[in-house]
């Protein structure tokens, strides 16, 4: 069943956390994302809304990594209900989607929680540990035959590094829910 994202409050600071990284050294923390531009990227490997944008998600990574945005993918879908979003799978996911950013594995799904993250794919971007854009990558979603190209995402962080603010007109993310443990999901209306 299809979820939204929340829309956690722009202007939030960035959640601290510190995450195993199944694709390279570890861990990363959120600091590591506090001193320029930063995108959290909440996935997981099984969802088919991830699978549809993997690839342009992999140019986003390389695109915007050479210009110095830091992004990072956390899973957090509970592997006891979903094992293929394990760690060891990630590894080798990351590799198969020609990922060069790290891909962190949120166990307790606390760093979830802490976004307010509902749904994957679903992007935070912050500008110096300021929240700026949260939502979708672009309108495209699995079944609506178009490509993706990230440009709800692209703009974003295009208008952060020309050192504006991203249009406030930003749209929630749809995907996947977030497998949480013992199917309880968080009550973000509280």
């Amino acid at each position: 069943m299809a979820a939204h994202s929340t829309m956690l409050e722009l202007g939030t600071k960035i959640p601290a956390f510190t995450l195993p990284n199944t694709s390279g050294p570890s861990p990363v923390s959120s600091a590591s994302l506090s001193d320029g531009v930063g995108v959290v990227a909440f996935l997981c490997n099984h969802c088919p809304y991830v699978k549809h944008i993997q690839r342009e998600l992999a140019a986003f990574g390389r695109d915007y990594g050479s210009l110095g945005v830091k992004l990072v993918g956390v899973s957090s879908n509970d592997v006891a209900s979903h094992p293929e979003d394990g760690p060891l799978r990630m590894t080798e996911e990351a590799r198969l989607a020609g990922y060069d950013f790290p891909y962190l594995y949120d166990e307790d799904q606390s760093v979830a929680k802490s976004f307010r993250a509902a749904c994957t794919p679903e992007f935070y971007v912050f500008d110096r540990g300021k929240l700026v854009y949260r939502g979708r990558f672009d309108e495209t979603t699995p079944r609506s035959g178009g490509k993706p190209t990230g440009a709800d995402l692209r703009a974003a962080v295009d208008a952060v590094l020309a050192g504006k603010a991203p249009s406030t007109d930003q749209k929630a993310s749809i995907g996947c829910s977030i497998k949480w443990k013992d199917g309880n999901a968080p009550d973000y209306a509280g």
